[in-house]
């Protein structure tokens, strides 16, 4: 979940992403679909998760599946990132 840049370039890669527009569009949206059977992992872009850290650090404490994982998103000051490969590993694939 966030910016359309950020959803797109997982898109690519075959993944299923959800776009948002404010952080508070993130956290609406991670718990609709918390309660899913099928959603094991929820990537969110960290311009928007350093907005609402605290409410995942809870919800994270409250509910381990999905686990809520924040990236860097692009355009960070944090290296460049090459998010095939990060998603290859946090799957174990």
């Amino acid at each position: 979940m966030g910016s359309r840049v950020f959803v797109t370039s997982f898109q690519l890669a075959g993944v299923e992403g959800v776009k948002a527009n404010s952080a508070e569009d993130v956290l609406n949206e991670i718990g609709r679909i918390s309660n899913s059977d099928d959603v094991g992992l929820i990537l969110v872009s960290d311009d928007y998760g350093k907005q609402i850290r605290y409410q995942l650090t809870e919800l994270r404490s409250k509910k381990p599946i999905p686990l809520v994982f924040e990236l860097p998103s692009p355009g960070s000051t944090k290296e460049a990132v090459d998010y095939r490969a990060l998603l290859k590993q946090i799957l174990g694939v």
